[in-house]
């Protein structure tokens, strides 16, 4: 158990992939001006990283060091693929909206580093959750990346989700600032100063975190008067 804990709290927080590794900003900065677009991205890339680790780690023991790139590669994209006929048969809206970055995922560096660095050298349930902790990390970070775009860019939330749930989620947009737009937040120089702004504040509840954790030497930080008597002769 306390090796899950610890991949949980890696992946979801202190090795995030977005905020610490800085690893598949490509398609994070690019969808994710709304929630429905991160949210369809983050899905077919949480869906990806825990089948390709699951795969990669059983057969660790059956691909020659050679080819293991390549094989990487090639799982990799047989998932990618799959995810992307799903999204094609269920929400092809939403599919012709995020359009070349779903077969994008193929080449998305946090997926091909963790197959390699982490799935190949461990057992597949270990394996597997680690997958599911480090899409989770990533899904979360694009998909509140994409609700504070859409907020800042257009003032609303939750806008076009019937793209990936169907008419039944026609409803469900929150309009925070009727008749309101700014474009910047939209473009991608927004999604890189919104990046910008959730890395500097995870650096700065870390380092809060740490100062609280460090031992107070009482000592160095309280003064004492030291009252000296003595007889003069």
């Amino acid at each position: 158990m306390n090796q899950f804990s610890t991949l949980a709290r890696e992946g979801l927080w202190h090795q995030n992939p977005a905020l610490v590794q800085l690893l598949g900003l490509c398609p994070l900065l690019a969808v994710s001006n709304s929630v429905v677009n991160a949210l369809g991205l983050a899905i077919a890339t949480l869906l990806v990283l825990v089948g390709s680790s699951s795969v990669v780690s059983m057969l660790r023991h059956q691909v020659p060091g050679s080819v293991r790139l390549p094989a990487f590669v090639m799982i990799i994209a047989a998932f990618v693929t799959c995810a992307e006929l799903l999204m094609a048969a269920y929400a092809y809206p939403l599919y012709q909206v995020l359009g070349i970055f779903i077969p994008l995922i193929v080449t998305n560096c946090a997926i091909l580093g963790r197959a390699d660095a982490f799935a190949s050298r461990h057992p597949p349930l270990i394996a597997a959750f680690d997958g599911l902790m480090m899409g989770l990390g990533f899904a979360a970070v694009l998909v509140l990346l994409g609700a504070l775009r859409e907020l800042f860019g257009q003032g609303t939330l939750f806008s076009d989700m019937a793209l990936l749930f169907g008419a039944a989620a026609s409803g469900w947009e929150m309009v925070i600032i009727a008749d309101y737009q700014f474009l910047f937040f939209l473009l991608p120089p927004g999604a890189f100063f919104v990046a910008g702004l959730l890395i500097a504040l995870k650096n700065a509840i870390d380092q809060a975190n740490a100062a609280r954790a460090t031992p107070v030497d009482a000592a160095a930080t309280t003064k004492r008067r030291v009252r000296v008597t003595g007889t003069i002769k």
